[in-house]
Formats: C-alpha cells, sequence, structure tokens
C-alpha cells in the first residue's frame, strides 16, 4: 500500500494508493497517528482494500489532490548523518564509527509539496534527499533481527540544513536542522511489502532542473535495521516516529565554492518507487503560516 494524505477545505484526509485506485479512506481512519499504527491499522486498511470494503470512496480526480504529509505530526524526528561515505568526504568528515544521531523539530514537519521557507538571517539554507523510516510500534532495545517488525514504512524526506547554524554557531547540529518548514516528506508512505529492496534504491535531488544529488541507498554506512537497533537503544521509538537515514553527496555544502538556496529556487527530489516531492524555496515572513499536516 502507499498511504497519502490530501487537503480539502482546510481538512487533511487520509487515502491510500492500491494498485491505480485512489481510495479516501477517512470514514474508517481518520488519521495515520501514533494510535492507527499501534491499533493493527495498517493491518485493517489492508484488509479493507481486500474486502472492498463499502466505506472505501474512489477518488475520481486524482491529478487534482494537494497532497500533504503521508502521516499525522510524529513525535520526534531522528535523524543519521554522515550515513554516506562519499557525503562525509565531500564534507570533510571522517566515516563515523557509531551512527551520529541529531533531532528535528517536529514543527519543521511539513508537506512534500510545501515551500521551504529560508530562515531568518539565514544565508547557508541546504538540501538533502533521504530515505526515511516510520516507526509502526513501541521500540525499546530492539535487536538488528527484530526490527522489520517495527516498520511501518517508508518515504522520501527533504532534511533541509541551515549550515551556519549547524556547523559554525558552537553546540549541536539541531539548531540547524529543526527551522520551520524544514523537514517536508511524502508524498506516500510505502509499505514494506511495496517497498522492495530499501538498501538498494535509486535517491536523487535536482535544484532548478539540474540533478545535483544522484545515488543508491545501498551506499549507506549504516543500515536500517542496525539504525533502528542502534537509536532504541539511547531512546523509546515511539509509533508514527521517523529515522531519515542519511544524505548522499552533492548538497550545497560540498559544492567548490559551496551553493546554498534563495528564494525563487525550486527543488525536486524522489526515491524509486516511492514518488516525488518537489517545494519552492521563499524567503522568510515572520507571517508566514505553515499548512496544515
Amino acid at each position: 500500500m502507499k498511504l497519502f494524505t490530501f487537503r480539502e477545505n482546510q481538512h487533511i484526509i487520509p487515502g491510500v494508493l492500491s494498485g491505480d485506485i485512489y481510495y479516501n479512506v477517512s470514514t474508517l481512519f481518520p488519521l495515520y497517528d501514533a494510535h492507527f499504527f499501534e491499533n493493527d491499522g495498517l493491518k485493517l486498511l489492508q484488509e479493507a482494500i481486500d474486502t472492498q470494503n463499502t466505506q472505501l470512496s474512489v477518488i475520481q480526480h486524482p491529478e487534482n489532490l494537494v497532497f500533504g504529509a503521508p502521516f499525522a505530526t510524529p513525535s520526534k524526528i531522528i535523524c543519521i548523518g554522515l550515513n554516506y561515505a562519499d557525503h562525509a568526504r565531500e564534507t570533510g568528515a571522517d566515516i563515523p564509527n557509531e551512527p551520529i544521531i541529531f533531532m528535528k523539530s517536529n514543527t519543521s514537519f511539513s508537506g512534500p509539496n510545501d515551500p521551504v521557507m529560508i530562515p531568518k538571517d539565514s544565508v547557508k539554507t541546504d538540501w538533502e534527499v533521504e530515505l526515511a523510516v516510520v516507526i509502526s510500534k513501541k521500540a525499546r532495545y530492539v535487536s538488528a533481527e527484530q526490527s522489520a517488525d517495527y516498520i511501518a514504512g517508508y518515504c522520501v524526506h527533504n532534511d533541509v540544513s541551515e549550515r551556519e547554524f549547524q556547523l559554525e554557531r558552537g553546540g549541536t547540529w539541531d539548531k540547524g536542522k529543526g527551522c520551520d518548514t524544514f523537514a517536508p516528506m511524502g508524498p506516500f508512505l510505502i509499505t514494506p511489502d511495496e517497498a522492495g529492496d530499501v538498501h538498494n534504491l535509486p535517491i536523487w535531488l535536482s535544484l532548478n532542473g539540474e540533478k545535483v544529488q544522484n545515488s543508491n541507498t545501498s551506499n549507506l554506512v549504516f543500515s536500517i535495521p542496525e539504525l533502528i537497533s542502534y537509536i532504541s537503544r539511547f531512546m523509546t521509538l515511539l509509533p508514527g516516529d521517523v529515522i531519515s537515514t542519511g544524505t548522499p553527496p552533492g548538497v550545497g555544502l560540498g559544492f567548490k565554492p559551496p551553493v546554498y538556496l534563495k528564494p525563487g529556487d525550486v527543488m525536486e527530489l524522489g526515491i524509486e518507487g516511492f514518488g516525488t516531492m518537489k517545494q519552492e524555496v521563499i524567503p522568510f515572513s515572520i507571517d508566514y503560516v505553515m499548512p496544515k499536516v
């Protein structure tokens, strides 16, 4: 299944793509949130599709959908730094011996095609396409071998980053990562049965029509089972939480000289089979209201 949400009359409505049919599932499931994931929502949704539950409503013109984020705002967004060896090299960093963990605030969470707003006083806002993993149930001290039991699905994530805030202002990376609009995700949450080999997927990002990131998830330093096991040693993972697995080379920081985002730029990014996202960069405005997710 490919789960999504769409916006209609100021409401967020859950849907699912099965085969080539888009369904509105709001009469069965009001939200794809923690309650949905931890109460067998994915299994019940699949059963509804398999039995052609009469409460499923076929969406007649899916080309007109305005997508929101494919699941509700997570309790936390956990990211992994320098998890592609060639990305570490382009930034002048060593390949880590253990996963580097940092957090993005859940207030940075946004939809797949929502604008990315440059923060106030920012001159070094950057792009990072990533494969994200969504957790299905509470996870503590999970082994790598058990990790598949804790995965709800996968999606595309743009780990937008302000490099000056992240690297030049002291302290941890978090303050360069959690700005408003800095975590667009979507357009779909791909369930594991449809995701294929998630450690062998083309992943890419284009800036203003020019492909700047073009890699494959086979180049991850730490695999997804390793990451789930590692992170669950240090914090409890809750249903709907996100682990973002790191970005390949081609970020603006790695250019010689560096290239950073400016108002009017357009990012398009995707992972094979997972759909694509498109975000226009807008200038900072204290009055900007983030769209509902």
